[in-house]
């Protein structure tokens, strides 16, 4: 009898003869490169450094995409993006020292928001890797240890023929679930150096899966099957794993209403009669998920965005469906199942047993009647005007990236996705400058579909020089600002604690001719212009910018 492990593939005799006589004039870089490639990577994301500049000569000779941003982070956030919309892992080339510490707030952002992004730094030159004070340029005692709190596992390189499995290692880990970053770094010497090693052919580094034990699946149906207020509250796991259609055959089979996290925008039909859509920020919607006697959350830790703040105090079953260990039932008790969100639903579709419950659409439209009744009683219709009109002009299948910013914090509760994995923002680590650069990487995922990326004037400054790229690219983004002349969100906070706000208030460019100094297309419009100068920015090719002043408010929390 044989195994399949049992099995060796044999080369064919010009296999052997090309690993025997490999093309002159490569170098370490050249493994990397072809690394990625054989793996499945197309586009690659990054800034070349002195340090790194041997993977950069090798891209010269691959035919891998290079998309170049201007600043570290803002290629971070790329990446980020890039991830997130393929679900394929992102390759981010940087380099050492500052370059390499440029990128920490956006893989945090990667981490928070599992989106897979493998990060290649390179480092010093191999006798100065240790912790000795070598001199070299950019020398840090540990570079490595900047980021292995940040990410998912971290590979270090120190020889060639380490590079094709240190990578291959890394990208199984960026795309085990759940998702990551991942840092590998790789010495400017050994990159640099000639290679004998034969060309990497394709690689084999797929994710382990991560299915559900079937003895809790097994209760978690029971559970819900005779539940007789049942909920679920759908997060990130559920778009990141394409569990959407899993997720609503359950819950029509089971009657049960569902909510989704800002994280889980798209997971569930906004429309449907069971959708309580996303007003998680306010207490109507707490109220009702406290008072469910069985609660299903798939995909989502609960955190302070997801709790409304930490206020939800749940008092029936919890049942919580997680990837990331950290996360089961790390804020409230409940039955934690460890698994991929749509192993696990398609788990329970096996097995729960229908429950027909005509009531539950009612609750749903009298919970919806008092969020729309509570925020018609405050003056909050420019809010509402404005965000509409981006919904009316963003096409469907469009994704959108948004910056943290006060229409974002809007968008998060009340902006219809429409699609699932169309919707995203930064509200994973809340570093600003994120929206643009994001897109970026969206359009270099899909160059067909038109992104759009929402500012406001304070996080737009973080990643202006990016409009250089936009051009250089022709990217399919059309960039909204909204300026305010200042840091809002954080204006409306310090307000309302202390009586006045400090530090908040910019002065700012002319933001549509500095467009215009890039060759990007901008235009200054109104509220009342919006859906129009957007929807035609949208429908041209290439980069685009639409200002708009606007002072926009937030609705008054629940939470305090």
């Amino acid at each position: 009898m044989t195994h399949d492990h049992d099995l060796v593939l044999r080369p064919t005799a010009a296999q052997t003869e090309a690993a025997l006589n490999p093309p002159a004039g490569r170098t370490g870089g050249d493994l990397v490169v072809e690394t990625l490639a054989g793996l499945g990577a197309t586009t690659v994301f990054g800034l070349p450094g002195q340090h790194g500049l041997g993977v950069f000569d090798a891209l010269r000779r691959s035919k891998l995409q290079y998309v170049g941003l201007r600043v570290e982070n803002n290629a971070g956030f790329a990446a980020d993006a890039y991830g997130r919309i393929t679900g394929e892992a992102a390759p981010l080339l940087l380099s050492t020292g500052p370059g390499a510490l440029m990128s920490l707030a956006a893989l945090q952002e990667a981490a928070a928001a599992s989106a897979p992004v493998l990060a290649i730094g390179s480092q010093v030159p191999a006798a100065g890797l240790g912790g000795g004070r070598r001199g070299y340029l950019h020398e840090l005692r540990d570079q490595q240890a900047s980021f292995r709190d940040i990410v998912k596992s971290v590979h270090t390189v120190r020889t060639q023929s380490q590079i094709p499995s240190a990578i291959a290692a890394a990208w199984e880990s960026a795309l085990t679930a759940p998702h990551g970053p991942v840092w590998v770094e790789i010495p400017q010497d050994v990159l640099l150096a000639r290679t004998v090693l034969p060309v990497v052919t394709a690689m084999d580094a797929a994710p382990e899966d991560l299915p559900p034990r079937p003895e809790l699946t097994a209760v978690a149906a029971h559970l819900l099957a005779h539940a007789e207020r049942p909920a679920i509250i759908a997060g990130g796991g559920v778009v990141r794993s394409d569990a959407s259609g899993k997720l609503l055959a359950l819950a029509e089979r089971i009657s049960a209403p569902v909510v989704t996290t800002f994280g889980g925008k798209g997971a569930y039909p906004w429309e449907h009669p069971l959708s309580l859509q996303s007003w998680l920020e306010d207490r109507h919607t707490t109220d009702f998920l406290e008072d469910a006697d069985v609660l299903l959350v798939v995909g989502s830790g609960l955190g302070e965005l997801s709790s409304n703040y930490h206020t939800f105090a749940p008092r029936g079953r919890v049942i919580q469906i997680e990837a990331d260990l950290g996360k089961l039932e790390s804020n409230h008790p409940a039955l934690g199942i460890h698994a991929d969100a749509r192993l696990a639903l398609s788990a329970l579709l096996e097995t729960v047993e229908a429950r027909p419950d005509t009531g539950a659409a009612d609750r749903v439209r009298t919970v919806l009647d008092k969020v729309r009744e509570r925020i018609d009683a405050q003056d909050l219709s420019l809010e509402r005007r404005v965000l509409a009109a981006v919904r009316e002009a963003l096409p469907d299948d469009a994704p959108s990236f948004w910056d943290m910013t006060i229409l974002a914090y809007w968008a998060w509760s009340a902006f219809d996705a429409r699609r699932p994995n169309t919707m995203h923002s930064a509200q994973g680590a809340g570093g600003l400058g994120y929206a643009f650069p994001a897109a970026l990487g969206a359009a270099a995922a899909d160059p067909t579909r038109p992104v759009l990326a929402v500012s406001g004037d304070g996080g737009a400054m973080y990643s202006i020089a990016e409009l250089a790229t936009a051009r250089q690219h022709g990217s399919n983004v059309t960039w909204l600002i909204v300026d305010d002349g200042g840091y809002g969100i954080l204006r409306e906070y310090m307000t309302d604690a202390f009586g006045e706000a400090t530090g908040t208030e910019l002065a700012r460019p002319d933001f549509v001719a500095l467009a215009g100094s890039f060759g990007v297309p901008a235009v200054r419009t109104t509220p009342e212009a919006l859906r129009e100068d957007l929807a035609k920015s949208l429908a041209r090719p290439g980069p685009s910018v639409v200002v708009l002043p606007a002072l926009l408010k937030m609705f008054a929390p629940t939470h305090l």
